[in-house]
C-alpha cells in the first residue's frame, strides 16, 4: 500500500480514521490592508533563547518539570465551518470528503451549503498577550475559533493571517499574562536530539509523547515551502499546530504532517522549524500578508549527469532553466545554464533550498549572487522583487477594521511579459491578473475566471496585484462591481457575497 502524508487535525468521530491530504498551498497569504484607515502593527515581542542544547549523552529519568512548563502554552482549538458547495469534479470529493463520512456515489450535489463541520487542532501560545501559532489546515475557512487552555479557560479566537503556502497561521485572543514557549533556533537542532511533541490528539486531551529528530530538511510533500523536522514521536489526528520542544521546552517546530499507511501515527512525522513559522508570523503581524523575495528565475535540482554535462564536479547548487525577461536575475546578467552556488553569503544546496531562501529575503534588498557559468565562478548582484501573484482580501486573514469577504477566492498576479503572451493580451491592457478563482465562491459564480484582468474594483482603476489586494481589502459591502477583460474584450461584473450568506444561514 502506498503511503499517504495526512493533515492531522481531528474532525469529529470520523477523524479517528486519520487525517486527510495535504493539499498544495494557495498562490499567497492572505492579505488584508486597509489604505484607507492605516494603522500602524502592533509590536510583537517574541522570546528566543539562543542557548546552546546540552548534547552530554546522559538521558534523565523524567521530563516532568519540562512538561509542567510546556503544558499550560499548548492549546486546544475548535473550529465550526460551514459546509461547502461540491461538484462532482470538485477537489474536494475523493478521498478528501470520504474522510469527513460524506459518500456521493457519484452524485451531483445540490447548490446548497453540507452540514457544519466541526474539527479539533492544536495551537501554541507565543507571546503573553495572546497569539497563537497553528497550521493553516486547522482554521481554513473556519466562521467560528475557540481556544481552550489547559486550565479549562476559554476564549473566543480572530484569524490575523493564514499562510498556505508553510501551512502556518496565526491567531490572537484577547488576554494577558499568558504562558508562553520561548523559540528555539531550529537551524541548531541536530539529528538525534530528544523532542517531545504536544497536543491534542483525537480530541481526547492534551497529550504528550517523546521522541528524537529523526531528520531536518525534509520536502517534496506538496507545499510550496518545505523544510520539515521529521520526529518518530507519536503524533495523531489533532497534534496539527501542537509544539515540538527540545529537552529545555523550547519551541524548535509547529507539529503538521504525518507520513501513514493507516492515517494514525507510524512513527514518521513532520512539524514546520521555528525560524520558517517566525518569520512568516511576524510578516503577517505587521503587513497581513507574507512579503516573500522574488529573483525571476525558474529552477531545478543538479543530478549527477546534469552536473557532468556542465562541467561540474559536485552537485550541489540549482541549475537555471530559465529567466523571466526584466526580472532580477535577468537585469543583474544572469543566465540560463547558469548554477546557482552561493545567494547572500549562504551556499546553496539544491533548488529547494534556494527557494527558501529567496522568499525569507525582504523586496527590495540588494543581495549578492555566486554562480558557475561554463565551470567558471562568476559574481552579480541582485535587487529582489516581490514574489508575484497574491490572494484578495478574505475574511479569514482580516484584522480589525478590515473588510468584509469581499473577493474571498480570488488570487491574483502581475502581468508580465510571459502572461502577456500567453494569454495574448494587448499592449495597452493594466490590471491584476487572475491566476485562480475557488469553485464555492462567490466570484467564481459571478464568471471571474483564470487568465481574466481585473481592471477596476468599484470605479477605482487596478494597475497591478498588489493595488487590488489593497482595494479589495478596502470594500465594505457585499457587492464588488468589477470592470474585467476577458475573451477579447471588457465586461462589468458584481460580485455577490452576500447570497452565499443568505444559502449558509
Amino acid at each position: 500500500m502506498k503511503p499517504i502524508i495526512h493533515k492531522i487535525t481531528s474532525y469529529g468521530r470520523a477523524a479517528l480514521l486519520g487525517g486527510a491530504l495535504i493539499a498544495a498551498g494557495a498562490t499567497v497569504a492572505f492579505s488584508s490592508s486597509n489604505a484607507k484607515n492605516p494603522k500602524a502593527p502592533p509590536e510583537v515581542r517574541l522570546v528566543v533563547d539562543q542557548t546552546p542544547l546540552q548534547r552530554d549523552g546522559k538521558f534523565t529519568t523524567s521530563f516532568a518539570p519540562v512538561v509542567k512548563t510546556v503544558g499550560p502554552s499548548v492549546v486546544q482549538v475548535t473550529v465550526a465551518s460551514k459546509g461547502k458547495n461540491v461538484s462532482q469534479n470538485s477537489p474536494m470529493n475523493d478521498p478528501f470528503r470520504r474522510f469527513f463520512g460524506e459518500e456521493f456515489n457519484g452524485r451531483e450535489l445540490p447548490n446548497h451549503p453540507g452540514p457544519k463541520q466541526r474539527g479539533l487542532g492544536s495551537g501554541v501560545i507565543v507571546t503573553k498577550d495572546g497569539y497563537i501559532l497553528t497550521n493553516n489546515h486547522v482554521v481554513e475557512d473556519a466562521d467560528e475559533i475557540k481556544i481552550t487552555l489547559t486550565d479549562g479557560r476559554e476564549y473566543k479566537a480572530k484569524i490575523v493571517g493564514t499562510d498556505p503556502k508553510t501551512d502556518i497561521a496565526v491567531v490572537k485572543i484577547d488576554a494577558n499574562d499568558l504562558p508562553f514557549l520561548p523559540f528555539a533556533n531550529s537551524e541548531k537542532i541536530q539529528i538525534g536530539d530528544v523532542v517531545l511533541a504536544v497536543g491534542n490528539p483525537f480530541g481526547i486531551g492534551q497529550t504528550v509523547t517523546m521522541g528524537i529528530i529523526s531528520a531536518t530538511g525534509r520536502g517534496n510533500m506538496g507545499m510550496d515551502y518545505e523544510d520539515f523536522i521529521q520526529t518518530d514521536a507519536a503524533i495523531n489526528p489533532g497534534n496539527s499546530g501542537g509544539a515540538l520542544v527540545d529537552a529545555e521546552g523550547r519551541l524548535i517546530g509547529i507539529n503538521t504532517a504525518i507520513l501513514s499507511r493507516s492515517g494514525g501515527n507510524q512513527g514518521i512525522g513532520f512539524a514546520v522549524p521555528v525560524n520558517l513559522a517566525r518569520g512568516v508570523m511576524e510578516s503577517l503581524i505587521k503587513d497581513g500578508r507574507v512579503v516573500r523575495g522574488f529573483i525571476g528565475v525558474t529552477i531545478q535540482d543538479l543530478t549527477p549527469a546534469l552536473a557532468q554535462e556542465f562541467g561540474l564536479k559536485g552537485s550541489e547548487g540549482a541549475l537555471v532553466a530559465d529567466v523571466s525577461p526584466k526580472g532580477p536575475a535577468d537585469v543583474a546578467g544572469l543566465k540560463s545554464g547558469d548554477v546557482i552556488t552561493e545567494l547572500n553569503g549562504a551556499p546553496v544546496r539544491d533548488s529547494r533550498h534556494l527557494k527558501l531562501q529567496v522568499a525569507q529575503i525582504k523586496p527590495g534588498d540588494k543581495v549578492p549572487v555566486k554562480v558557475l557559468r561554463d565551470g567558471k565562478a562568476k559574481s552579480f548582484t541582485l535587487t529582489l522583487k516581490e514574489l508575484p501573484g497574491q490572494k484578495m482580501a478574505a475574511n479569514s486573514g482580516q484584522r480589525e477594521g478590515s473588510s468584509s469577504d469581499a473577493l474571498e477566492g480570488v488570487t491574483v498576479g502581475d502581468i508580465d511579459t510571459m502572461a502577456k503572451s500567453q494569454l495574448k493580451l494587448p499592449e495597452n491592457i493594466r490590471g491584476a491578473l487572475v491566476t485562480g478563482v475557488e469553485e464555492n465562491s462567490a466570484a467564481f459564480e459571478a464568471g471571474l475566471r483564470k487568465g481574466d484582468v481585473i481592471q477596476e474594483i468599484n470605479r477605482q482603476k487596478v494597475e497591478n496585484a498588489g493595488q487590488a489586494v489593497e482595494l479589495s481589502g478596502n470594500i465594505k459591502d457585499d457587492k464588488s462591481l468589477l470592470k474585467v477583460w476577458s475573451g477579447g474584450g471588457s465586461r462589468y461584473v458584481i460580485v455577490d457575497e452576500g447570497k452565499d450568506k443568505e444559502r449558509a444561514s
